[in-house]
């Protein structure tokens, strides 16, 4: 159990050192800490990793102090390891240390490279925290260390005024979130006493049947518990209603995105569901609204990502998406199916942002696809990477044979939710596939087919702000035909040509009519070339040990609730079900094939015709202007009332502005007095000798 301390803390100190340090020791020796810092923490987590896999290893907590005690109020910082943990340490390690190593080359040129390092450890400190929290307190303190180091890292230029909104928003929308925590933590020692994860779930069934009062009214006692703990799971891990910060979260720098929205910090939420699974299996209604909000979010984010041009964007609403099927999969018992998908996502996912990465950083960073075009050949490798990430999301492989990470992993979701009975989730994890496919595919073909716009782009616009005497940054959007861009909404309200966001001037090398793709360093194509292979063999060799009936429940050994009823009957539905998600996949891949490279006027005449749909979807189901109006428009009313009316006009006003008038009020009335002639001041003092003089007479 030493080397758990070495994996939590080493991380913390790399941090420290490179926070504190600053420029001190330049930008090498901060980048070298904590770089080195992660690797040996992802050298000392896959051995205990394996160790459960083979059994060897047993569960075991390493105490660290005496954190708070207060009668029965017992918080004792203590590491929790069992099989559990130890799939979140491989996770969290593994991907961290790629993303500092990919960092070397990204943030090459960022001057702040020792802060941005040190928000990175600090970040994968917080998240070993969560994960290997023996109590409710310490998980919460990950909890909020997760949400304190993302804020850090989205606004991390912050120089730029999207990226402290963005941040902000993050910030503020987990806050919502958290407070359905806090108050899901309050009612579990209310009821149990305790904050030991142990001693509640052992005490959990117990607790089945009985009422809480809340909100002046009485309800089942772990419905009410686990259903405000799961609102602390949807602002973490982005669900239906409180996801809208993840999109906008993509201002921060790339391996961020990687790092804290692909496969550590969004996944909080379902690890805690599956660590606390023994607790929600005693509330069906808790089980039967974790599975509708993650069905719906699987479906909604599915739908608003085949519509996004901005390559990060389209990736982001994914990661939504697929934590919809994890959560699906937690709501009709299925959690090692949970944890197995969330296990490969990593992967993938994380393959996917730093192979978008590689292709903004080749295209002088612009983001938007419909500058793309065609970089197969320029980018080789990048290319081969987030076509290993492709194949695994979209689910590639063959029935009894086995396939890509995405294959297994989300198969045994969608099967789980038919053998379960949930037919409303399995239809919409079908429905997510085929969208899940399209988007995809959509995705790779405007990246590396077709016409190579970063050059034809720039042509045309040189020629149409030459004929209209523009300056070329002043105007970023220039007349192009084809349809890779068809599906810019302003192809639609103008009636005209499509129309592309084109490069801007300053981004060209001197002396050349357009982009010079160019592939990225190695210290940027090794994590590529390492999580391809978490996307190609992650989910063949591993999905024993995660939902095999037969072999799962001793991975497991009771460190998440495992249902063998319900894995030996997801390997009994009917072959069309078990199909269905191959079938989806392929139709979606036909479609993104017929509209982007056999047909490519059909995107736009297909959202042309189905105008208000396009909207709805690129408008994001307008959850940003329904919240602007219902919740910060009042807000920022509010705010203004009590800036005016309260602090101008009342306190201000009576208060130290008032004081301070009357002061110089009597200042200048004084100073009218102060005339300088003699007779005047004479004239006062005969006026005060006679007024003490009837004073004194009249008394």
């Amino acid at each position: 159990m030493t080397s758990i301390q070495f994996i939590v803390f080493l991380p913390l100190l790399a941090a420290a050192f490179a926070g504190l340090s600053n420029r001190a020791f330049g930008t090498i020796v901060p980048k070298v800490a904590t770089t080195g810092a992660l690797f040996i923490a992802c050298a000392l987590s896959w051995p205990i990793f394996i160790g459960f896999l083979s059994g060897a290893n047993e569960a075991g907590v390493a105490p660290v102090f005496t954190w708070m005690k207060s009668g029965s109020f017992d918080v004792a910082w203590q590491l929790r390891v069992d099989a559990l943990t130890s799939v979140m340490l491989v996770v969290v390690t593994s991907v961290s240390f790629l993303v500092h190593l990919y960092s070397w080359g990204y943030m090459e040129e960022d001057p702040d490279q020792p802060r941005f390092f040190a928000y990175l450890s600090l970040f994968t400190f917080a998240m070993l925290m969560l994960v290997t929290a023996n109590n409710l307190i310490q998980m919460f303190f990950g909890w909020e260390g997760v949400g304190l180091a993302s804020y850090l890292l989205i606004g991390f230029w912050f120089r730029k005024p999207s990226a402290n909104a963005a941040a902000i928003k993050a910030f503020v929308v987990n806050r919502v979130g958290d407070l359905g925590f806090m108050l899901g933590i309050f009612g579990t020692y209310l009821v149990f006493n305790t904050v030991s994860i142990p001693e509640i779930l052992q005490a959990a069934p117990g607790m089945a049947g009985s009422t809480i009062g809340f909100l002046g009214h009485r309800y089942d006692t772990m419905t009410v518990i686990c259903l405000l703990l799961f609102v602390g799971a949807m602002g973490k891990s982005a669900q239906l209603g409180l996801h809208t910060w993840l999109p906008d979260a993509m201002e921060g720098p790339t391996p961020v995105s990687a790092l804290i929205h692909a496969a550590t910090m969004v996944t909080a939420g379902v690890f805690m569901v599956c660590r606390l699974s023994p607790m929600f299996e005693t509330s069906p209604t808790a089980l039967g609204f974790i599975t509708f909000i993650g069905g719906a979010t699987c479906f909604f984010a599915a739908t608003i990502g085949t519509v996004q041009t901005d390559i990060k964007r389209v990736i982001a609403y994914s990661t939504c998406s697929q934590l919809g099927y994890m959560f699906f999969a937690a709501g009709v018992g299925a959690y090692g199916a949970a944890m197995f998908h969330l296990f490969t996502h990593a992967f993938f996912k994380a393959l996917l942002f730093l192979g978008a990465g590689s292709v903004i950083h080749a295209m002088h960073h612009e983001q938007d696809m419909r500058c793309y075009g065609a970089l197969r050949k320029e980018i080789p490798v990048t290319f081969w990477a987030m076509m290993a990430g492709t194949l695994a999301i979209t689910g590639v492989g063959i029935i009894d044979v086995g396939g890509f990470a995405g294959y297994h992993s989300k198969d045994a979701i969608i099967e789980s939710a038919f053998a379960a009975g949930s037919y409303p989730a399995y239809w919409a994890g079908v429905i997510a596939a085929l969208l899940t496919s399209f988007y995809s595919w959509r995705l790779m073909f405007l990246t590396f087919w077709g016409k190579p716009r970063w050059i034809t782009s720039e042509h045309v616009q040189h020629a149409v702000h030459e004929a209209h005497g523009h300056h070329p940054a002043e105007d970023a959007h220039v007349a192009h035909s084809g349809a890779e861009v068809a599906d810019n909404p302003q192809a639609e309200d103008s009636g005209s040509e499509p129309h592309v966001h084109g490069p801007h001037e300053t981004d060209l090398p001197e002396g050349t009519g357009g982009y010079h793709p160019h592939e990225s360093p190695i210290v940027m194509l090794i994590p590529l070339i390492v999580l391809s292979m978490g996307a190609v063999f992650a989910g063949y060799f591993f999905h024993p040990f995660f939902i095999d009936p037969e072999s799962a429940g001793a991975f497991w050994k009771g460190s998440v609730f495992f249902n063998e009823h319900l894995a030996h009957a997801s390997h009994e539905i009917p072959t069309w079900a078990k199909l269905s998600a191959t079938v989806v996949m392929l139709l979606g891949l036909a479609v993104a094939w017929y509209g982007y490279i056999a047909n490519k006027d059909f995107p736009a005449k297909f959202a042309d015709h189905f105008r208000l749909l396009y909207r709805f979807l690129l408008n994001k189901w307008y959850f940003d202007e329904l919240y602007h109006f219902i919740f910060v428009r009042p807000a920022f009313a509010i705010g203004r009332f009590f800036w005016k009316a309260g602090d101008e006009g009342t306190i201000d006003r009576f208060g130290p502005n008032g004081s301070a008038a009357v002061v110089s009020f009597g200042s200048r009335l004084a100073g009218r007095l102060q005339s300088g002639y003699l007779y005047s001041y004479a004239f006062v003092m005969l006026i005060g000798l006679t007024a003490a003089i009837t004073w004194a007479v009249t008394r």
